[in-house]
C-alpha cells in the first residue's frame, strides 16, 4: 500500500470530517456528498496540470509541474475572480494555510483560476491582482475553458466549480477535493503528516 493510501485510510476521519464514521473533523464536511455527485478523484493519482499561463509569487512568468514536487504535499486552490465563495472563504483559507506552512519545504500551495464562465472578467490579468489583494507570494495559474468545454484542470480533477480545494499526497495521490476545506483540521493533519516526513 502506498503512503498516500495509508494516509487516506489511517486518517479517514480527518479527511472526511463529519461525513466520517468517527467524529474528528479534518478537512471538509461535504466530501462524501461531493463524491456521490460524481465530483473529485480522491484516491487516484493526481493528473499533471496542463495550464496555459503561470506566474510566480512576484507576478513573473514561470512554469509549474506536479512531477517536480514528489515527496511533498501539494495544495491546489481552484478559483475565479468573480466567485463570491472564493473571496469569502477560499482565498482567506488559502492565505492562512500559506502563512502556517511558509517555512515548510514539504508544503507547496498553488492557486489556479479555472475559468468556465465570465471569460471577460475571469481573465489572466486577475492572477496578479488576486496575489496582491491577498498577499499571496505563491505560484498562480490561469486555465481558461470555453463556451463549449470546461478548462482541462476542472475536467481532469472533476471539480464542481469554484472555490475548489485539492490536497495531493507526497506520493502524488489525491487525498482530498471538495468545495470547502476545514482549515483547523487541515492544519492539524498537515502538521502531523509533515512531521512524519521530516523524520
Amino acid at each position: 500500500m502506498s503512503n498516500g493510501k495509508r494516509l487516506l485510510n489511517s486518517r479517514r476521519t480527518f479527511l472526511l470530517g463529519s461525513a466520517a464514521v468517527l467524529a474528528v473533523p479534518m478537512l471538509a464536511p461535504k466530501v462524501a456528498q461531493a463524491a456521490s455527485n460524481g465530483y473529485g478523484i480522491v484516491g487516484r493519482q493526481a493528473p499533471e496540470l496542463k495550464v496555459s499561463q503561470w506566474i510566480d509569487g512576484k507576478g513573473k512568468p514561470t512554469t509549474f509541474k506536479l512531477s517536480d514536487h514528489k515527496g511533498k504535499f501539494v495544495f491546489l486552490e481552484f478559483w475565479q475572480a468573480w466567485c463570491p465563495g472564493c473571496h469569502k472563504h477560499g482565498f482567506p483559507t488559502l492565505k492562512k494555510l500559506v502563512d502556517e506552512f511558509k517555512d515548510s519545504e514539504y508544503f507547496v500551495p498553488v492557486a489556479i483560476q479555472t475559468t468556465f464562465e465570465g471569460f471577460s472578467v475571469n481573465n489572466a490579468k486577475q492572477m496578479r491582482a488576486i496575489q496582491m489583494r491577498y498577499d499571496l507570494d505563491i505560484i498562480f495559474g490561469h486555465d481558461e475553458g470555453s463556451e463549449e468545454e470546461h478548462p482541462h484542470t476542472m475536467r481532469s480533477y472533476r471539480s464542481g466549480g469554484t472555490p475548489w480545494a485539492v490536497l495531493i499526497s507526497p506520493d502524488g495521490e489525491v487525498l482530498f477535493n471538495d468545495f470547502n476545506i476545514n482549515l483547523e483540521g487541515a492544519i492539524a493533519f498537515l502538521k502531523k503528516a509533515i512531521e512524519e516526513l521530516e523524520v
